[in-house]
Formats: structure tokens, C-alpha cells, sequence
């Protein structure tokens, strides 16, 4: 006999079970997503998949007046980390790979002098913009966003290290 409330019941738990596990996608990678601050907190990589590791990537010059060793050049932490993101992109699209291959992403910022403190917010900001909740980018990477004392060019507020996967051949 048929009853409601266990087959209501069974849909919920189902339902909830589906929403806890990692998400599968074609080309055989799993990413395992908790809540929802935009990155991963687990990826699985599957067996013949290469690896692809890109330098780390700083910010392109906005202003071509100013000092290109000045934060004037670069922008602040938002504009630097979207134009750095943007070279990580690039870089990617000549290898035939897209932002949806990144795997882990590691973001090194220094302080911005005029906060006195890392702009968390200013880097989130361009992040979500290529993964999360405002992206069309829902291939979320593992992430790290490291605080540093310097980087190498000294107008450098941000610097992206990246990794990304081209799946096996099926």
C-alpha cells in the first residue's frame, strides 16, 4: 500500500543526500563543495588526466603613465586581481584549456598600503566574477589566498599561481 509520508520522507532524505555529495562532471573530475563560499574544498583528479601548472600571473599595467613599478600602474587589489585572473585565462585559452579546468588557484596578495591591511573584499570581488554565486563558472578550484610582505614587482598588490587539468581522452 501506498503511503505519503514515507515516500515524502524517503524524497527528503534523498534529496538532501544528493545535495551533500560531490559533484561529478563529464570529463571524470570531482568536486567536492561544502556551503556556499565559492571555492571547492576537495578535488579529485581521475587517472591519465595531465596537469597543467601555470606560473604565477600578476596584474597588467592599467595606467601607462604612471611608474609601472607603482600601485598607480596596477590598480588597486580588485583591479589587480581581475586583471590577473583575465592573464590566467588567456594564458589557459592558448593551451585549449578555460577557467573551468582550473583545479587549485593560489592568490598571494601583499597589503594595500592606502587600507594598512589585505583587501580580502577587493579580491573577492574580481574572483566571484570568474567563480561563484555572480560567475557563470560553477567548476569551482581549491583556493588560497596567501598574505605576503612583498611581491616581485613592488606595484603588485596580487599574484595568481594556478593549477588546471585537461581531462583524459575518452
Amino acid at each position: 500500500m501506498f503511503d505519503l509520508r514515507k515516500t515524502v520522507a524517503a524524497v527528503a532524505v534523498l534529496g538532501g543526500m544528493a545535495a551533500a555529495m560531490p559533484a561529478h562532471a563529464d570529463d571524470g573530475i570531482v568536486r567536492h563543495v561544502e556551503g556556499t563560499f565559492p571555492i571547492s574544498t576537495a578535488i579529485e583528479v581521475p587517472a591519465g588526466a595531465s596537469t597543467v601548472y601555470l606560473s604565477g600571473l600578476g596584474p597588467t599595467v592599467q595606467d601607462k603613465k604612471a611608474d609601472p613599478k607603482s600601485i598607480a600602474a596596477y590598480g588597486d587589489t580588485q583591479a589587480q586581481t581581475y586583471a590577473a585572473l583575465r592573464r590566467t585565462q588567456d594564458a589557459l585559452k592558448k593551451m585549449g584549456l578555460d577557467m573551468a579546468d582550473v583545479v587549485q588557484m593560489h592568490i598571494y596578495m601583499a597589503e594595500d598600503p592606502k587600507l594598512g591591511k589585505l583587501d580580502f573584499d577587493g579580491m573577492m570581488k574580481a574572483y566571484t566574477q570568474f567563480y561563484g554565486p555572480t560567475a557563470k563558472q560553477p567548476n569551482l578550484p581549491v583556493r588560497s589566498a596567501i598574505g605576503v610582505a612583498h611581491l616581485a614587482n613592488p606595484g603588485w598588490l596580487v599574484e595568481v599561481e594556478t593549477t588546471a587539468v585537461r581531462a583524459p581522452a575518452k
